[in-house]
């Protein structure tokens, strides 16, 4: 008996070094995490504000990379909760099925598609060109954007990343059943990029309005080879400004292209654009500007048998000197109707002085507005569908 109970002593002492080993490698690994999480708050700091043009609003830059490291943690967190209830063969097992469910679902879609090219030119004078082959036999298509212009000097290039994304987002609208995201709507095609054009540009080429502005010419240019929908307004017309105190971005709503049964929308963010604009009260409360109107640009639509949307008019008055800057499209060339629709209006962007003289702006511009100035951004409108048998709204 005693001999029994020294055994079982042994195992207790055993156990507690055991679970006191275990804390203290624990401890001292969330000491060793505390610190790197410190030198590397450390080199970010050091990067955005020992650069050539440092960030302004160091705090600021440092909350968004949390949040968004926060963000992905929390996926991984709940990606493990369901391996932990399900097992890892039976995760693994539906999302292969949600990969092979999305792939089945853009097979069906081409059973219902046809071949179709379009060109679509850019304010730039750069032009997409894509062409969209369907193979009923095999269940597939290509998309070749063989013909686009070379990459720019300009910063429209857009990296191949915003082309499939675009192609994506497009065969994924013209699926009727409810499916999420992912990769497998794209197994059934192959993408043909050219390298060293406009959507393949090789380093250092810039880039900037790649994902903002191109994308959304991509987008209108494969529903127009697809027959399926006019042009939006083809552009996130990205407004910022700022000066040493605050800075500001937005995108701005315009027309959505319309299609067969349906009119576009007025005054909506269309396609690849997914930011929403700051509640009125709260962009005044926080930046020295004066929300003066915004408002849907009545016939700025494209007419035909179903309408385009309108755009919209958006007028900032300043109360604080900024630089403001506006990238842009559609201000030259107008979004296109389709099937014997008429386009949408151009877009226009102008000052209007505190002294009430008015000055024409660029499609893409940067400027200094005094107090008092104000920046006048109208949208433009959607392209219509079908022959055109009613008048503008």
């Amino acid at each position: 008996t005693h001999a029994g109970a020294s055994r079982i002593d042994g195992r207790k002492r055993s156990k507690c070094h055991c679970e006191h080993k275990s804390r203290v490698r624990r401890c001292h690994h969330a000491e060793f995490a505390v610190q790197r999480r410190h030198a590397s708050a450390r080199h970010h700091r050091r990067l955005l504000s020992g650069a050539k043009y440092p960030a302004r609003n160091l705090q600021q830059n440092i909350a968004d990379l949390r949040a968004q490291l926060a963000a992905n943690q929390q996926g991984i967190q709940q990606l493990e909760k369901a391996i932990a209830r399900y097992g890892m063969r039976t995760v693994q097992s539906y999302l292969r099925f949600v990969r092979e469910n999305a792939a089945a679902s853009v097979r069906r879609l081409l059973g219902r598609l046809r071949n179709g090219a379009f060109e679509y030119a850019m304010d730039s004078g750069d032009v997409i060109r894509v062409a969209v082959t369907v193979d009923h036999h095999r269940q597939s298509a290509s998309i070749d954007f063989t013909g686009t212009s070379a990459q720019s000097v300009a910063n429209f290039n857009a990296p191949e990343a915003v082309a499939r994304a675009a192609v994506l987002y497009v065969f994924r609208s013209l699926i009727e059943e409810e499916i999420p995201m992912n990769e497998g709507c794209l197994e059934p095609l192959e993408i043909r990029i050219p390298h060293r054009s406009l959507l393949s540009p090789a380093y250092p080429a810039a880039v900037v309005a790649g994902n903002v502005e191109t994308s959304q010419c991509v987008t209108d240019a494969l529903f127009g080879a697809l027959g399926a929908l006019a042009a939006s307004q083809g552009t996130m017309n990205n407004l910022s400004f700022g000066n040493d105190r605050v800075q500001y971005y937005e995108t701005i709503a315009g027309g959505a292209g319309a299609g067969p049964g349906f009119d576009g929308a007025d005054a909506v963010q269309t396609h690849m654009t997914n930011s929403r604009l700051t509640d009125p009260e709260v962009l005044e409360a926080r930046f020295p500007v004066r929300v003066e109107s915004f408002s849907i640009r009545r016939g700025s639509g494209g007419n035909g048998k179903w309408r385009g949307g309108n755009g919209a008019i958006r007028q900032l008055r300043f109360l604080e000197p900024v630089e403001v800057s506006i990238l842009s499209n559609h201000r030259r060339i107008p979004p296109f109707g389709l099937k014997g629709g008429g386009p949408g209006a151009t877009g226009c962007n102008r000052v209007i002085r505190k002294n009430r003289a008015a000055e024409e702006v660029g499609a893409t511009a940067t400027l200094k507005l005094d107090a008092g100035d104000s920046l006048v951004i109208e949208t433009p409108g959607g392209g219509g569908f079908g022959p055109a048998n009613r008048t503008p709204k």
